[in-house]
């Protein structure tokens, strides 16, 4: 055995019995050594509490220009009917018309968020226009079907007319899976000229 595997082998059992006799020596009633006790025992606040440490005094920070929230895409339309065209050319749908997961879970959210105006088939004859609330336009009729995925997302996403804007309740992914569910009821529709009913 050569005198450096000896004394790497020396070094290694001495930390070894060191580790040991510390973890046998342990008061387990007492906090662990603290090798730097500024670190453990810093000045905290809660989000919302007065702090000294900054220079307008608050703790809860503005997030820094441009900052985009963790899982979120910007979205940089304005409610406007020139940026609701824009969409419709530059959004595509991410999401295949064949995926029958996406089209079932598409249809659910339509029945929460978008059945309560537009009706089950889309038609406008949903229970809140039927209690006075203006009725939406038919999603059957030729304008709706004509207009592309990227303006309908735009209009779930923002809103128009007497309709809000749903991205706070509806994720990114449930849109274009509602857009979706709305194209095939669409297709199963024919298409209703303006100014008629769907029957």
């Amino acid at each position: 055995m050569s005198v450096r595997t000896l004394n790497l082998s020396l070094a290694a059992f001495m930390v070894v019995a060191v580790v040991l006799s510390f973890a046998a020596a342990r008061d387990f009633s007492r906090p662990n050594l603290e090798i730097m006790p500024d670190m453990v025992h810093g000045p905290t606040y809660q989000a919302f509490e007065p702090n000294p440490s900054t220079a307008d005094g608050k703790t809860l920070r503005q997030p820094a220009p441009g900052t985009i929230a963790r899982g979120l895409l910007p979205f940089r339309y304005e409610l406007t009917e020139q940026d609701a065209l824009r969409a419709g050319e530059e959004l595509v749908n991410p999401l295949p018309m064949d995926d029958d997961a996406a089209l079932a879970r598409g249809g659910a959210a339509f029945t929460v968020f978008c059945q309560p105006c537009h009706g089950p088939s889309g038609a406008g004859d949903g229970m809140v226009s039927k209690r006075g609330f203006p009725p939406p336009p038919s999603l059957l009729l030729e304008h709706a079907v004509n207009m592309k995925d990227g303006q309908i997302f735009h209009v779930i996403t923002l809103g128009q007319g007497n309709m809000p804007g749903h991205a706070a309740q509806v994720s990114r992914e449930d849109r274009w899976e509602i857009i979706n569910y709305i194209r095939s009821m669409q297709a199963a529709a024919p298409a209703q000229p303006a100014g008629t009913e769907p029957k």
